[in-house]
Order: structure tokens, then sequence, then C-alpha cells
């Protein structure tokens, strides 16, 4: 399939999953959060550990064959953090950088800021929250094509 097409696909799944509030499935793992998307023979799974402290990984497979993947670990550092904020930030997905959210993002006294060298096909990146002038969240990630 076109990379646009695969694009656009993890950029619904993202939205109508974690960042859309979408209902948790099964686990896959002990105590793992688990969040999924199929659309015909594309299929994305987002399965996490942990909440405060975290580590997880998004994946995306076309006929049962993965084809794209990103690792995240990131953690909650003060009590000014605010989770549906995240999800609001991480909803506004930019097609030419669609890991996380944007590169900036504002509303009230948070601002959401993610940086990303890279592209699609192998990137790395860190996002941070801060609450005023407090960094109350922060998150590497890191993935790309499967061959």
């Amino acid at each position: 399939m076109l990379k646009d097409n695969i694009i656009n696909f993890l950029i619904r799944a993202k939205q109508a999953t974690y960042a859309g509030k979408g209902p948790e499935g099964i686990s896959s793992r002990p105590d793992s959060h688990d969040l999924s998307y199929r659309e015909g023979e594309l299929y994305y799974l987002d399965t996490y550990l942990g909440s405060k402290n975290f580590a997880g990984e998004e994946a995306v497979w076309e006929n049962e064959k993965p084809i794209w993947s990103m690792n995240y670990c990131g953690r909650v550092i003060s009590t000014g953090f605010n989770s549906d904020f995240l999800k609001e930030a991480l909803s506004i997905i930019p097609v030419d950088k669609p890991f996380r959210g944007p590169e900036s993002y504002k509303k009230n006294n948070l601002t959401y800021r993610c940086s990303v060298n890279g592209d699609f096909e192998w990137f790395n990146g860190y996002e941070e929250i801060y609450n005023k002038n407090e960094k109350v969240y922060e998150c590497y990630f890191h993935g790309g094509k499967i061959e």
C-alpha cells in the first residue's frame, strides 16, 4: 500500500484510540493497556505498560505483516499534568510527522511541545508538557518502517 494511505490510516487509528479516548481491549500481556483499530487489511495496535511512568509501542500491520512501529517511554513529573490535555494535543497529528502531536499546542496554562528528527521511515523525537513554567510530563519516542 502507498505510504500516504498508511499515514492517513495511522492518523485515523490514533484519533480513534488513545487520543480519542477509545475503549481498551483485552490485555495482550499482564497488566497492559491495549487499544486497537482496523480498516480492511490494515490493523493498528497501541499497547503500553504503566501510567505515571510508562512504556509502549504502536504498530501497523498490513495483511497480518508488520510494516511500521514506534516505541515510546515517558513519565509524569508533577501533579500539574492533565491527561485530557495530552490526549487533545495527540489528536492534532501532523501529516508530515504522524508520530505524536504538533510541534506546539497551548491551552490555558498548559503548553505541549514536540520535536522530531527524521521521517516516517526512520525517526526519533521528544515531547514535553509545561504547566505555566513547570515541566510536568516528558516522553521519548522512536521508530520507523518495518521490512
